[in-house]
């Protein structure tokens, strides 16, 4: 008894040449190259659509990488650390106190149900 092995094929989607052929050392799983213009811009395992494609061919910008400090876990200060540095007003984070006018006791408490 002798298994199907699957065949290649070649095809088109949009304007990106599409060759799926058989995985080394599988039966039946397939993978597909994507070309453009002759140039091979990628391969996948699972039948390519246009936009996979469009991906392959121009993938997003990738922000750089922000480095991650595994020593820095914030929480209670070390001994002898400075204290922080109070903010001013021009600050950014820096709260205005309420206007004279302005009453909190005017709020509403919570009602009980």
């Amino acid at each position: 008894m002798s298994i199907p092995i699957a065949e290649r094929r070649q095809f088109m989607v949009g304007k990106y040449e599409v060759i799926a052929q058989p995985m080394p050392h599988s039966a039946h799983m397939l993978r597909y190259t994507v070309y453009l213009d002759k140039t091979r811009i990628g391969a996948m395992v699972s039948v390519p659509s246009e936009s996979d494609c469009r991906f392959l061919e121009k993938p997003p910008v990738v922000p750089p990488l922000k480095i991650f400090y595994v020593t820095h876990r914030p929480g209670r200060p070390k001994k002898g650390a400075k204290p922080p540095v109070a903010l001013e007003r021009d600050q950014p984070g820096f709260r205005e106190g309420l206007p004279a006018d302005v009453s909190v006791t005017g709020l509403r408490e919570p009602e009980d149900r």
